[in-house]
């Protein structure tokens, strides 16, 4: 009987390109307003500077990127929404009025772009779920009497036994029923090591299969699996994430109310309409809505040259005031692979003799232990012994023979199915992975692991308080509680959450959230959903596509001194910032009482205000260049 065909495999449609309407308007008034200006410019070096034809580019910006602006103002401030933005309105109705086009159409540009790239900012959660469903698998391999099929994941029922290929994501919760062979969870889990995988785990959807297929059997359908509830809480956590205010937003918020003040107090004391405008030309916000992003752009290219990508500028404004860091541990605190921490011999064992035994044989294995046994060997300078009658059985451990020696490697589970039982002198309870070493049948060692801590965890966790002043170091993993805690008293830090899943990681940094301003630093993909809910999110390394799209910043280099430079850049980027904003709108306050008292004329006005803005802005390009003190650990 010849097997049935298989299903033609249910591929997601191809990509496509971006459609030309979907970007929002903004962009477009931008680009005509940036190609107008530099067309104006160019008009104006070829032709006499009082023709009016260099002119009409800049008519073109704002009869078609000034107005729609203008009116979007007006909704807002009929909201009662006054933000710098609204002066610089009122500055693009006075430039033209003035005859000041060039003016006018740069303030275009400044609100259109900015708005442009808040809009964008915006659409990061839909990048974060299409790299999640692009790394999702859309098809399973059935295992049917008649053959093996390829199906879609709305075709597969509970109890379906499904082929896990090498190398494969896995597409469903379920049970390991046939095969033998390691998973790859940590960007699930959290655990640090590939997992070992025979008849009776259980695995999860989205973890990465080993060398070696393996059978499963589903036990939930795809859209209640691990994978799928990670999308869920993504969805969710940036539906309610509350939008921060900027700095721009906060000083405007004052600056523009009384500026339109003084400018209307002066024409109604003198009753002169151009000591209005005279006011509003002078009180052009530009240290906020120039200065400002020059800071930002300078901070964002400081970043880059350091090896961080800023993903979300405002992130820079506000890293520096968050006062609770909640830390992953595997792959962010720690190297991410285990370590021979401790190994306890029996009476008639020596160290030597049996870590040499042991890592002779581990040396021909592919046991995710198998390396650090081996490993702690080589650092003890013991040389490998050949190995004779090796043989690794599913459930029986690890054997062969050195030195003539019957060398066994296993765990309690086998041993105690083998009828043995363990010595008096090892401990009885797990604490961590382990592994129990037999020599010719009798328990000789007990060998400990545990996850290695970067060289810099402890010195940077403990410098956090006193000089980044953060009240609250947390580690929030995955991993049990016995591995987490032990790691948490190797690095120093007091507030331990161990076994969490995505779900109540996001609740537990929403709830420290409400508390104070949080960053989250993490690697793996279930960080994603909790990176959302901080109010920063790190990404620690490049580990993780989705985890990339959710964070507002990524340190390509898994090192802990590249997030504290970041955390030293935003500090200074805000300092340099305030300093630009402020100092630029204290002297056009000056400007403003002199022009509403009829000392200032409108052009002088103008003027004034340029000479301001080229101060405040010289200032922030401080932000792009190199300091000394990037790191103080």
């Amino acid at each position: 009987m010849n097997p049935a065909p298989a299903v033609a495999p249910a591929t997601a449609p191809p990509p496509k390109l971006r459609a030309f309407s979907s970007y929002p308007k903004e962009t477009y008034i931008a680009a005509l307003a940036g190609f107008c200006i530099l067309l104006s410019l160019a008009l104006r070096f070829v032709i006499d500077a009082q023709s009016v034809v260099w002119s009409a580019p800049l008519w073109v910006t704002l009869a078609a990127g000034g107005v729609p602006l203008l009116l979007d103002l007006a909704r807002r401030a009929a909201k009662h929404e006054f933000g710098s933005d609204l002066l610089a309105g009122l500055s693009v109705v006075t430039a033209v009025l003035l005859g000041q086009y060039l003016v006018g159409a740069i303030v275009v540009l400044m609100l259109s772009g900015g708005a442009a790239l808040e809009q964008y900012a915006g659409r990061r959660a839909s990048a974060v779920l299409d790299a999640l469903a692009r790394r999702m698998p859309n098809i399973a391999h059935r295992k049917t009497d008649a053959g093996i099929l390829v199906v879609g994941l709305g075709d597969i029922s509970i109890g379906d036994a499904l082929v896990v290929l090498p190398h494969e994501l896995c597409p469903v919760d379920g049970t390991v029923i046939a095969g033998h062979g390691v998973m790859d969870e940590s960007y699930l889990t959290g655990e640090p090591f590939q997992i070992s995988k025979t008849p009776g785990s259980e695995v999860l959807s989205g973890a990465v299969n080993g060398d070696s297929a393996l059978t499963i059997q589903a036990s939930k359908l795809p859209v209640d699996s691990r994978y799928a509830r990670i999308m869920r809480v993504m969805r969710e956590s940036e539906q309610i994430r509350p939008r921060m205010r900027r700095v721009a937003d906060r000083l405007g918020a004052w600056y523009t109310p009384l500026a339109v003040a003084v400018a209307a107090f002066g024409w109604l004391w003198s009753g002169d309409p151009q000591r209005f405008l005279a006011v509003v030309v002078i009180a052009t916000p530009c240290p906020l809505l120039i200065a400002i992003p020059v800071a930002v752009i300078g901070g964002i290219s400081l970043c880059a040259r350091r090896g961080i990508i800023v993903k979300n500028p405002a992130m820079l404004e506000r890293i520096d005031s968050c006062r609770t860091i909640i830390f992953d541990k595997t792959g962010t605190l720690t190297c991410g692979r285990p370590v021979l921490t401790d190994a306890i011999c029996t009476p008639g064992f020596s160290l030597k003799e049996v870590l040499g035994a042991a890592a002779s044989l581990e040396a021909y294995s592919r046991h995710p232990l198998a390396g650090a046994i081996v490993r702690a060997a080589s650092h003890a300078n013991l040389a490998l012994e050949p190995v004779h009658l090796m043989s690794e059985k599913p459930g029986e451990g690890l054997q062969g023979l050195v030195d003539g020696k019957t060398v066994q490697i296993t765990g309690r589970k086998n041993l105690a199915a083998a009828g043995g039982t363990i010595p008096t002198e090892l401990p009885q309870q797990g604490d961590g992975l382990e592994c129990l070493v037999l020599i010719d049948g009798v328990c000789a060692a007990m060998f400990r692991f545990h996850d290695e801590p970067r060289a810099e965890t402890h010195s940077f966790v403990h410098h956090l308080k006193p000089r980044h002043q953060v009240h609250k170091v947390m580690l929030l993993s995955g991993d049990r509680e016995s591995e987490v805690r032990y790691f948490a008293g190797q690095v120093g830090i007091a507030e331990v959450h161990s076994g969490k899943s995505p779900e109540e990681k996001v609740e537990i940094v929403r709830e420290e959230t409400r508390k104070a301003k949080t960053l989250y630093v993490g690697d793996g993909i279930n960080d994603a959903p909790a990176m959302q809910a901080a109010t920063v999110g790190v990404a620690f390394g490049q580990t993780s596509d989705i985890t990339v799209e959710a964070a507002d910043a990524v340190v390509l280099e898994p090192s802990l001194s590249k997030v504290d430079e970041l955390i030293h850049i935003g500090r200074r980027m805000r300092k340099i910032a305030l300093q630009s904003a402020a100092g630029g709108m204290a002297l056009s306050m000056l400007g403003m009482l002199a022009a509403a008292s009829g000392h200032l004329l409108p052009v002088t006005g103008a003027i004034a205000q340029e000479i301001i803005d080229l101060a405040a802005v010289l200032n922030a390009v401080r932000v792009s260049l190199p300091f000394n003190d990037l790191t103080d650990f």
